[in-house]
């Protein structure tokens, strides 16, 4: 971890966020905070991180939006968690405004489809590098890994509901932990 000097201000970290959501798009975004927060500056652990990824995943709202927060109040407490949230937010919502003004125009043009099919290609592929990083963190033992497993099936080809699949699989995961791992 860095020192607290080392750490950044409230609109440092607004900055950090702001860039982050304005150079990145879907899924990837929890990708590049954790290149940045865990692997660049070093400001929260990686399980840190992925208990952090896993509780914003599991409460309303967008994910990303969600992780923004926690990450910043782990690193500013109350200031870090708004400056999350706002960087995350804000310059994305302009943009957004912006960009859709100039994409009515566009959408007339067959490249244009071709680019957010692209665009939507690489979210995918992001969000499952992401997944992939969890999943390789998760304790090697059978029942994290079964658990993550049967959430995966549950949701990608059993499609069943996201919100109850989460509720169900926390509910066993936070059971498993209370009743079988040691409280030293």
């Amino acid at each position: 971890m860095e020192s607290k000097q080392d750490k950044p201000t409230a609109w440092g970290l607004f900055g950090i966020f702001a860039r982050i959501a304005l150079t990145s798009f879907g899924g990837g975004l929890s990708g590049w905070f954790m290149r940045e927060f865990v692997d660049r500056r070093r400001l929260i652990s990686r399980d840190d991180f992925l208990n952090g990824l896993a509780l914003s995943q599991a409460l309303p709202g967008v994910n990303v939006k969600n992780l923004a927060i926690w990450i910043g109040y782990r690193v500013l407490g109350k200031k870090g968690a708004i400056a999350g949230f706002f960087g995350t937010i804000v310059p994305s919502a302009i943009f957004i405004v912006l960009l859709a003004t100039v994409f009515t125009s566009l959408t007339k043009f067959s490249l244009t489809q071709i680019l957010l099919q692209g665009a939507g290609a690489a979210a995918v592929g992001l969000s499952l590098s992401m997944g992939i990083v969890a999943v390789r963190h998760l304790p090697r033992q059978v029942f994290p890994l079964a658990l993550a497993g049967a959430t995966f099936v549950s949701i990608a080809f059993l499609q069943w509901s996201l919100v109850y699949t989460v509720v169900a699989a926390g509910a066993i995961g936070f059971l498993h932990a209370y009743f079988f791992f040691d409280k030293a």
